[in-house]
């Protein structure tokens, strides 16, 4: 099977106190596991959810990104990922107020 999209979500642990902080400290695998869940239910077709490595970003994570359009966002809780997945993955509109600022 093939997928037109892909969601990664980063799961990268730094030590505790780390200046830039980590997206798995922050949830980040937990919400990752919601969302794959969530896009199941969702029957949204030829996507696929994959934890990720460090995506250089933690920061300001918890960290998604999604290609082929290559959308950065800052998803922190349940409800950030229904309305991205909804918005962005099943109708193709970006969710503004999520993404992350251009680097």
């Amino acid at each position: 099977m093939y997928f037109n999209n892909h969601i990664f979500c980063c799961t990268n642990l730094r030590p505790e106190g780390h200046e830039r902080g980590s997206c798995a400290g922050k949830g980040s695998e937990k919400l990752r596991n919601y969302m794959k869940d969530k896009a199941k239910e969702l029957g949204i077709p030829s996507t696929r959810v994959n934890g990720a490595g460090c995506l250089d970003r933690c920061e300001l994570g918890p960290v998604i990104v999604i290609y082929p359009e290559g959308v950065w966002y800052r998803a922190a809780n349940k409800s950030d990922i229904d309305e991205i997945l909804i918005s962005h993955v099943q109708n193709g509109k970006p969710v503004e107020r999520l993404m992350l600022p251009a680097r």
